[in-house]
Protein backbone atom coordinates (compact mmCIF):
# COMPACT_ATOMS: atom_id res chain seq x y z
CA UNK A 1 0.00 0.00 0.00
CA UNK A 2 1.17 3.74 -1.00
CA UNK A 3 1.60 6.21 1.43
CA UNK A 4 -1.48 8.28 -0.49
CA UNK A 5 -3.27 4.78 -0.62
CA UNK A 6 -2.86 4.30 3.29
CA UNK A 7 -3.51 8.47 3.71
CA UNK A 8 -6.77 8.06 1.53
CA UNK A 9 -8.33 4.70 3.52
CA UNK A 10 -7.57 6.42 6.86
CA UNK A 11 -10.13 9.41 5.42
CA UNK A 12 -13.55 9.04 6.08
CA UNK A 13 -15.83 7.94 3.06
CA UNK A 14 -18.58 9.97 2.17
CA UNK A 15 -21.16 8.79 -0.42
CA UNK A 16 -22.53 11.42 -2.68
CA UNK A 17 -25.45 10.88 -4.76
CA UNK A 18 -25.90 13.56 -6.53
CA UNK A 19 -22.60 14.99 -6.90
CA UNK A 20 -21.81 16.14 -10.83
CA UNK A 21 -24.65 18.99 -10.75
CA UNK A 22 -24.86 22.33 -9.62
CA UNK A 23 -25.08 22.15 -5.83
CA UNK A 24 -23.27 18.96 -6.08
CA UNK A 25 -20.07 20.30 -7.38
CA UNK A 26 -19.87 22.53 -4.71
CA UNK A 27 -20.59 19.73 -2.25
CA UNK A 28 -17.57 17.62 -3.27
CA UNK A 29 -15.34 20.72 -3.23
CA UNK A 30 -16.84 21.29 0.48
CA UNK A 31 -15.77 17.60 1.63
CA UNK A 32 -12.59 17.41 0.17
CA UNK A 33 -11.56 20.53 1.53
CA UNK A 34 -12.68 18.80 4.77
CA UNK A 35 -10.40 15.36 4.20
CA UNK A 36 -13.35 13.91 3.79
CA UNK A 37 -13.29 11.37 0.70
CA UNK A 38 -16.46 11.56 -1.61
CA UNK A 39 -17.28 8.61 -3.12
CA UNK A 40 -19.77 9.74 -6.14
CA UNK A 41 -22.47 7.76 -8.01
CA UNK A 42 -21.83 9.03 -11.80
CA UNK A 43 -23.99 8.12 -14.59
CA UNK A 44 -22.14 6.70 -17.91
CA UNK A 45 -20.51 9.73 -20.13
CA UNK A 46 -20.63 12.32 -16.82
CA UNK A 47 -17.21 11.44 -15.14
CA UNK A 48 -15.71 14.81 -16.78
CA UNK A 49 -18.11 16.84 -15.48
CA UNK A 50 -16.24 17.75 -12.21
CA UNK A 51 -12.32 18.55 -12.07
CA UNK A 52 -11.55 17.22 -8.51
CA UNK A 53 -12.52 13.46 -9.56
CA UNK A 54 -9.31 12.28 -9.97
CA UNK A 55 -9.37 12.86 -5.44
CA UNK A 56 -12.51 10.91 -5.33
CA UNK A 57 -13.98 6.88 -5.91
CA UNK A 58 -16.35 6.96 -8.58
CA UNK A 59 -18.68 4.11 -9.11
CA UNK A 60 -20.52 4.59 -12.54
CA UNK A 61 -24.09 3.70 -12.35
CA UNK A 62 -27.69 4.99 -12.28
CA UNK A 63 -29.97 5.59 -8.42
CA UNK A 64 -32.29 2.97 -10.23
CA UNK A 65 -29.48 0.37 -10.21
CA UNK A 66 -29.61 -1.80 -7.22
CA UNK A 67 -26.14 -2.94 -7.15
CA UNK A 68 -24.37 0.86 -8.38
CA UNK A 69 -26.33 1.91 -5.22
CA UNK A 70 -24.99 -0.74 -2.77
CA UNK A 71 -21.22 0.04 -4.41
CA UNK A 72 -21.57 3.40 -3.22
CA UNK A 73 -22.91 2.69 0.22
CA UNK A 74 -20.10 0.17 0.96
CA UNK A 75 -17.25 1.13 3.61
CA UNK A 76 -18.79 4.45 3.88
CA UNK A 77 -19.23 6.35 6.89
CA UNK A 78 -22.14 8.96 5.88
CA UNK A 79 -24.59 9.45 3.20
CA UNK A 80 -25.49 12.44 1.00
CA UNK A 81 -28.70 12.42 -0.94
CA UNK A 82 -28.63 15.75 -3.49
CA UNK A 83 -30.69 14.15 -6.56
CA UNK A 84 -32.99 16.48 -7.38
CA UNK A 85 -35.05 18.36 -10.24
CA UNK A 86 -36.92 21.28 -10.67
CA UNK A 87 -39.11 20.07 -13.85
CA UNK A 88 -40.29 16.64 -14.79
CA UNK A 89 -39.92 15.19 -18.65
CA UNK A 90 -41.67 11.66 -18.22
CA UNK A 91 -41.08 11.26 -21.59
CA UNK A 92 -37.74 10.51 -20.91
CA UNK A 93 -38.40 9.02 -17.60
CA UNK A 94 -37.25 11.85 -15.62
CA UNK A 95 -40.21 12.30 -12.45
CA UNK A 96 -39.92 13.72 -8.94
CA UNK A 97 -41.51 9.86 -8.38
CA UNK A 98 -38.40 8.24 -9.87
CA UNK A 99 -35.80 10.60 -8.12
CA UNK A 100 -37.04 12.66 -5.04
CA UNK A 101 -38.68 9.00 -3.33
CA UNK A 102 -37.67 6.01 -5.21
CA UNK A 103 -34.31 6.94 -5.35
CA UNK A 104 -33.88 8.46 -2.03
CA UNK A 105 -35.77 5.52 -0.27
CA UNK A 106 -33.19 3.01 -2.39
CA UNK A 107 -30.29 5.00 -0.97
CA UNK A 108 -31.48 4.75 2.36
CA UNK A 109 -32.43 0.64 2.37
CA UNK A 110 -29.12 0.58 1.09
CA UNK A 111 -28.36 2.50 4.47
CA UNK A 112 -29.58 0.23 6.43
CA UNK A 113 -28.98 -3.06 5.13
CA UNK A 114 -25.00 -1.56 5.16
CA UNK A 115 -25.03 0.00 8.56
CA UNK A 116 -24.19 3.13 7.36
CA UNK A 117 -26.19 5.19 10.06
CA UNK A 118 -25.99 8.85 9.32
CA UNK A 119 -27.58 10.23 6.85
CA UNK A 120 -28.28 13.75 4.85
CA UNK A 121 -31.00 14.55 2.82
CA UNK A 122 -31.11 17.47 -0.01
CA UNK A 123 -34.91 18.69 0.50
CA UNK A 124 -36.47 22.24 0.17
CA UNK A 125 -38.09 24.88 1.87
CA UNK A 126 -41.59 24.99 1.53
CA UNK A 127 -42.20 21.35 1.34
CA UNK A 128 -45.37 19.78 2.63
CA UNK A 129 -48.05 16.70 1.73
CA UNK A 130 -50.74 18.85 0.31
CA UNK A 131 -48.54 20.80 -1.79
CA UNK A 132 -47.09 20.75 -6.00
CA UNK A 133 -45.42 17.34 -7.72
CA UNK A 134 -42.38 18.67 -6.58
CA UNK A 135 -43.15 19.55 -3.03
CA UNK A 136 -45.25 16.09 -2.30
CA UNK A 137 -42.33 13.62 -3.68
CA UNK A 138 -39.68 15.79 -1.51
CA UNK A 139 -41.69 15.50 1.50
CA UNK A 140 -42.66 11.95 1.17
CA UNK A 141 -39.05 11.60 0.83
CA UNK A 142 -38.71 13.26 4.36
CA UNK A 143 -40.85 11.28 6.34
CA UNK A 144 -39.31 8.05 5.09
CA UNK A 145 -36.21 9.09 6.64
CA UNK A 146 -37.64 9.63 9.65
CA UNK A 147 -39.17 6.30 10.29
CA UNK A 148 -35.89 4.68 9.84
CA UNK A 149 -33.33 3.72 12.27
CA UNK A 150 -31.16 6.44 10.94
CA UNK A 151 -29.27 9.18 12.14
CA UNK A 152 -30.64 12.12 9.97
CA UNK A 153 -30.69 15.64 8.94
CA UNK A 154 -32.78 16.89 6.72
CA UNK A 155 -31.85 20.65 5.07
CA UNK A 156 -34.46 22.75 3.82
CA UNK A 157 -32.52 25.37 2.04
CA UNK A 158 -34.55 28.60 0.13
CA UNK A 159 -33.39 29.33 -3.70
CA UNK A 160 -29.97 28.98 -4.02
CA UNK A 161 -27.38 31.22 -6.04
CA UNK A 162 -23.62 31.30 -7.00
CA UNK A 163 -21.38 30.76 -9.81
CA UNK A 164 -23.21 28.20 -11.99
CA UNK A 165 -19.98 26.09 -13.06
CA UNK A 166 -21.96 25.56 -16.75
CA UNK A 167 -24.94 24.15 -14.73
CA UNK A 168 -28.26 25.53 -13.97
CA UNK A 169 -28.88 28.19 -11.40
CA UNK A 170 -31.61 29.95 -10.04
CA UNK A 171 -29.83 34.41 -10.66
CA UNK A 172 -28.59 32.94 -14.51
CA UNK A 173 -31.94 32.31 -15.20
CA UNK A 174 -33.71 34.66 -14.29
CA UNK A 175 -30.95 37.57 -15.41
CA UNK A 176 -30.80 35.36 -18.75
CA UNK A 177 -34.56 34.63 -19.45
CA UNK A 178 -36.05 38.33 -17.99
CA UNK A 179 -33.55 40.59 -17.50
CA UNK A 180 -31.73 40.02 -20.40
CA UNK A 181 -35.21 40.36 -22.88
CA UNK A 182 -36.27 42.90 -24.56
CA UNK A 183 -39.76 42.35 -22.82
CA UNK A 184 -41.03 43.76 -19.58
CA UNK A 185 -40.25 41.64 -16.40
CA UNK A 186 -43.29 39.96 -15.46
CA UNK A 187 -44.69 40.72 -11.84
CA UNK A 188 -46.66 37.54 -11.07
CA UNK A 189 -49.72 38.27 -9.50
CA UNK A 190 -52.97 35.77 -8.10
CA UNK A 191 -56.63 36.60 -9.09
CA UNK A 192 -57.97 39.40 -11.44
CA UNK A 193 -56.64 42.68 -9.75
CA UNK A 194 -52.67 42.99 -9.74
CA UNK A 195 -52.72 43.55 -6.29
CA UNK A 196 -49.22 42.49 -4.26
CA UNK A 197 -47.85 42.15 -7.63
CA UNK A 198 -43.99 40.83 -7.64
CA UNK A 199 -44.34 40.91 -3.80
CA UNK A 200 -44.17 37.07 -2.40
CA UNK A 201 -40.80 36.65 -0.78
CA UNK A 202 -37.45 34.07 -1.17
CA UNK A 203 -34.10 34.16 0.65
CA UNK A 204 -31.33 33.33 -1.78
CA UNK A 205 -28.76 31.58 0.14
CA UNK A 206 -25.30 31.09 -1.64
CA UNK A 207 -24.43 27.55 -2.59
CA UNK A 208 -21.00 27.18 -0.96
CA UNK A 209 -22.87 28.12 2.42
CA UNK A 210 -25.23 25.05 2.10
CA UNK A 211 -22.31 23.19 1.23
CA UNK A 212 -20.76 24.06 4.32
CA UNK A 213 -23.74 23.40 6.42
CA UNK A 214 -23.57 19.81 4.84
CA UNK A 215 -19.70 19.02 6.28
CA UNK A 216 -20.44 21.14 9.50
CA UNK A 217 -23.83 19.08 10.22
CA UNK A 218 -21.40 15.75 9.60
CA UNK A 219 -18.97 17.12 11.97
CA UNK A 220 -21.83 17.87 14.19
CA UNK A 221 -24.05 15.45 16.27
CA UNK A 222 -26.14 17.75 17.52
CA UNK A 223 -27.63 18.10 14.31
CA UNK A 224 -28.91 14.08 14.28
CA UNK A 225 -32.95 14.09 14.24
CA UNK A 226 -33.45 18.07 12.75
CA UNK A 227 -34.18 19.73 10.13
CA UNK A 228 -32.67 22.79 9.07
CA UNK A 229 -33.78 25.65 7.34
CA UNK A 230 -30.78 27.73 5.10
CA UNK A 231 -31.85 31.24 4.08
CA UNK A 232 -29.69 34.04 3.22
CA UNK A 233 -29.87 36.86 5.55
CA UNK A 234 -31.93 39.27 3.45
CA UNK A 235 -35.26 38.31 2.41
CA UNK A 236 -36.15 39.87 -1.20
CA UNK A 237 -39.05 40.15 -2.59
CA UNK A 238 -39.63 38.93 -6.69
CA UNK A 239 -39.57 42.61 -7.35
CA UNK A 240 -36.45 43.42 -5.71
CA UNK A 241 -34.90 40.23 -6.81
CA UNK A 242 -34.75 41.25 -10.37
CA UNK A 243 -33.86 44.80 -9.72
CA UNK A 244 -30.76 43.40 -8.06
CA UNK A 245 -29.95 41.30 -11.09
CA UNK A 246 -30.81 44.24 -13.54
CA UNK A 247 -28.17 46.49 -11.46
CA UNK A 248 -26.12 43.91 -11.43
CA UNK A 249 -26.18 44.21 -15.68
CA UNK A 250 -26.13 47.94 -15.08
CA UNK A 251 -29.78 49.00 -16.16
CA UNK A 252 -33.06 49.15 -14.94
CA UNK A 253 -35.92 47.13 -15.93
CA UNK A 254 -39.21 47.60 -16.70
CA UNK A 255 -41.66 45.51 -15.18
CA UNK A 256 -45.12 44.70 -15.30
CA UNK A 257 -48.13 43.26 -13.62
CA UNK A 258 -48.93 39.90 -15.28
CA UNK A 259 -51.90 37.68 -13.53
CA UNK A 260 -50.46 34.27 -12.80
CA UNK A 261 -54.11 32.45 -14.19
CA UNK A 262 -53.26 33.83 -17.52
CA UNK A 263 -49.71 32.23 -17.30
CA UNK A 264 -51.00 28.99 -15.72
CA UNK A 265 -53.57 28.45 -18.74
CA UNK A 266 -50.62 29.03 -21.01
CA UNK A 267 -48.69 26.39 -19.35
CA UNK A 268 -51.43 23.99 -19.04
CA UNK A 269 -51.24 23.80 -22.60
CA UNK A 270 -47.05 24.33 -23.11
CA UNK A 271 -45.39 22.97 -20.24
CA UNK A 272 -44.82 19.63 -21.60
CA UNK A 273 -42.26 21.25 -24.11
CA UNK A 274 -38.93 21.62 -23.03
CA UNK A 275 -38.82 25.26 -24.10
CA UNK A 276 -41.26 26.44 -23.08
CA UNK A 277 -39.98 28.21 -19.40
CA UNK A 278 -41.92 27.77 -16.73
CA UNK A 279 -44.46 25.15 -15.24
CA UNK A 280 -47.82 25.33 -13.30
CA UNK A 281 -46.13 24.16 -10.45
CA UNK A 282 -43.46 26.62 -10.61
CA UNK A 283 -45.51 29.39 -10.66
CA UNK A 284 -47.56 28.54 -7.61
CA UNK A 285 -44.42 28.05 -5.83
CA UNK A 286 -43.24 31.26 -6.67
CA UNK A 287 -46.42 32.57 -5.47
CA UNK A 288 -46.61 31.51 -2.29
CA UNK A 289 -42.73 32.74 -1.66
CA UNK A 290 -39.73 30.86 -0.57
CA UNK A 291 -38.53 32.56 2.58
CA UNK A 292 -37.07 31.33 5.56
CA UNK A 293 -34.42 32.81 8.44
CA UNK A 294 -30.71 32.09 8.32
CA UNK A 295 -30.80 31.20 11.96
CA UNK A 296 -29.69 27.51 11.16
CA UNK A 297 -26.40 28.51 8.92
CA UNK A 298 -25.77 30.76 12.39
CA UNK A 299 -25.81 27.99 14.22
CA UNK A 300 -23.84 26.13 12.72
CA UNK A 301 -21.16 28.59 12.42
CA UNK A 302 -21.87 29.78 9.18
CA UNK A 303 -22.53 33.45 8.79
CA UNK A 304 -23.92 33.51 5.11
CA UNK A 305 -23.33 35.80 2.32
CA UNK A 306 -25.85 38.47 0.95
CA UNK A 307 -27.48 38.13 -2.58
CA UNK A 308 -25.35 41.25 -3.38
CA UNK A 309 -24.21 42.68 -6.58
CA UNK A 310 -20.97 41.45 -5.92
CA UNK A 311 -21.48 37.82 -4.83
CA UNK A 312 -23.47 37.90 -8.14
CA UNK A 313 -20.61 39.61 -10.50
CA UNK A 314 -20.48 35.77 -12.18
CA UNK A 315 -23.30 36.56 -14.10
CA UNK A 316 -21.25 39.14 -16.00
CA UNK A 317 -19.48 35.92 -17.52
CA UNK A 318 -20.20 35.40 -21.05
CA UNK A 319 -22.41 32.13 -21.78
CA UNK A 320 -18.92 30.53 -23.17
CA UNK A 321 -17.01 31.78 -20.05
CA UNK A 322 -19.69 30.21 -17.78
CA UNK A 323 -19.65 26.90 -19.94
CA UNK A 324 -15.84 26.70 -19.35
CA UNK A 325 -15.47 27.55 -16.21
Amino acid sequence: MTNETHRKSLRQRIGLFGGTGFVGSYLVDALLANDFHPVLLVREGREQRFEQRDRCTIVIGDIGDDNAVRRVVEDCEALIYNIGILREFPDRGITYEKLHVEGACRAMDAATVAGVRRFLLMSANGVKADGTGYQRTKFRAERYLQNLDLDWTIFRPSVLFGDPRGRMEFATQLSTEIVDSLLPAPLFHGGLLPLGAGQFRMSPVHVSDVAGAFVKALQDPHTIGQILHLGGPETLSWREILTRLAEVKGRTKLMLPVPALGVMAAAAVLDRFEDFPITRDQIRMLLEGNACAPDDLKKLGIEPKAFSTEALQYLQQTRGDRAAS
